[in-house]
């Protein structure tokens, strides 16, 4: 049984196809939002914070706040070398792990259990590919992996609204290419 957990023989070759074109999109998804967020800063940011209430992230800049509406997809813990999704985290609100639901029940229906189950083992190319999966899946137009003491929560992000220190705001909002017009 391979990383995806399919060990079925008549559908391995075709899934396996199928997943890796997803995680390959999924891979450029993220370089093209990591490109595109950095012309406004992202990455370098002198501190962050999400407010689940209010389902917003932002970044504190020296002279701007940018912010956004935010999804948490799931947390990863190099030292447990663990994956927990979003929506099997107790400690996350459920309006916060919408998307990795979504993420969820697409590995039901298409029989990934890496997907479907709370937590997989993963180690940092383990959690970087269901990061890449998830923005696919998704479609997500901005991803972020926060930091943390012992986990990083990895969270994608909508349409960031940029707050200068006298008051004026701007939005930036994106939409990235995944190489296919059809949802997976």
């Amino acid at each position: 049984m391979g990383f995806f957990g399919r060990d079925k023989a008549n559908d391995a070759d075709a899934d396996r196809d199928v997943l890796a074109g997803l995680l390959f999109q999924g891979e450029g998804m993220i370089e093209q939002l990591a490109e595109a967020h950095r012309s406004w800063g992202l990455g370098s940011a002198d501190r962050w914070g999400l407010d689940q209430c209010t389902g917003t992230i932002s970044w504190t800049f020296p002279d701007k706040v940018a912010t956004a509406p935010a999804q948490i997809l799931g947390s990863y813990n190099p030292t447990a070398a663990s994956w927990l999704w979003a929506w099997a985290n107790k400690t996350i609100l459920p309006d916060m792990s919408r998307d990795s639901a979504v993420v969820r029940d697409w590995g039901v229906e298409h029989g990934v259990d890496v997907l479907a189950q709370p937590k997989a083992t993963a180690d940092d190319e383990t959690a970087a590919s269901l990061a890449a999966l998830a923005v696919r899946i998704t479609r997500a137009t901005g991803f972020y992996r926060g930091t943390g003491s012992a986990s990083f929560p990895v969270i994608t992000f909508g349409p960031v609204t940029l707050t200068a220190a006298d008051g004026s705001t701007s939005t930036f909002a994106i939409s990235v290419a995944d190489g296919t017009d059809e949802t997976p």
